[in-house]
């Protein structure tokens, strides 16, 4: 079978080629998007969730167009870019009077997955003002949590898709490359952890992070129709120690090359960063490292 085109673990060969150009040739009116969906359709090229995955099959075939293997329609309108016009979480107003108690005494503690709920805004307008980060659109897959002791909110959590590549974390888990481009999607991404600085509550970061990765796997399979099995986050060294994560047995899993993922030169351009991990099931090397 002789390959034309591998794009994002998709393989297209010279019969799928074949198809794609009869597909164009059969609905000339279509658009580039329509064309994609259609293609997804007979592919049955779906996401965990259902939808089709008409924005991949679409820089496929948008590929394929530039290498000269087909000629797409025309453009016909180019659609706003949303991250570059997002604007920063606006300010948010909350109860900051001090929470100085024990975890006992704490009132019952509440989580609440907030995106696209009418609680999302306060989530993003909290991280945005208090974590030395500030709010950053998660990408790809994800969930925010806020965290309420009886009616206030004490913390805030985003999830998002783990980057791809992440020496320290592939080689604790031990997969192949192929098993990585296939299981990717059961690592999760702890972007933003907060909690809000009138709290002051010993052990009780240690105690949410518990909580929250006990009830991850199940919160991201209503939404994705797939579990996480692996959650993994960056700590910077020269700022925290992550004495929380270790406390709640997350495990020190090496440090990054202070690179990035697009690297071009080879060369140191942000900071290094600790990379812990925590196993959210024992099977998680034979779920991840599975090419199957």
């Amino acid at each position: 079978m002789d390959v034309v085109l591998q794009h994002r673990g998709r393989r297209v060969d010279a019969a799928d080629l074949r198809f794609i150009r009869e597909l164009i040739a059969a609905h000339p009116g279509l658009s580039r998007r329509a064309l994609s969906v259609k293609l997804c359709e007979a592919w049955n090229w779906v996401q965990p969730n259902g939808r089709p995955r008409d924005m991949v099959c679409r820089s496929l075939m948008l590929e394929l167009h530039r290498q000269g293997h087909l000629e797409l329609p025309p453009v016909r309108r180019v659609p706003p870019n949303p991250l570059a016009r997002r604007r920063r979480p606006a300010s948010v107003e909350v109860d900051t009077a001090p929470i100085t108690t024990t975890l006992r005494e704490l009132p019952p503690i509440e989580f609440h997955q907030v995106r696209r709920t009418e609680r999302e805004a306060l989530l993003n307008g909290l991280i945005e003002q208090h974590h030395y980060l500030g709010y950053v659109q998660p990408v790809g897959e994800h969930l925010k949590f806020l965290v309420y002791a009886g009616e206030r909110p004490v913390a805030c959590f985003t999830w998002s898709s783990a980057p791809r590549h992440l020496g320290p974390r592939d080689r604790f888990i031990g997969w192949s490359k192929r098993a990585r481009r296939r299981n990717i999607r059961g690592v999760a991404y702890n972007s933003r952890f907060l909690i809000l600085p009138w709290v002051r509550v010993p052990h009780l970061a240690s105690h949410l992070l518990g909580r929250m990765t006990r009830m991850l796997p199940a919160e991201w399979e209503r939404v994705y129709g797939h579990r996480v099995v692996f959650a993994e986050t960056f700590v910077y060294p020269r700022r925290f120690k992550g004495t929380c994560y270790r406390a709640a047995n997350w495990q020190w899993l090496g440090r990054t090359t202070g690179r990035g993922n697009n690297d071009q030169t080879h060369r140191r351009n942000r900071p290094l960063k600790d990379v812990l991990g925590l196993p959210l099931t024992k099977r998680f090397r034979d779920l991840l490292a599975s090419e199957d």
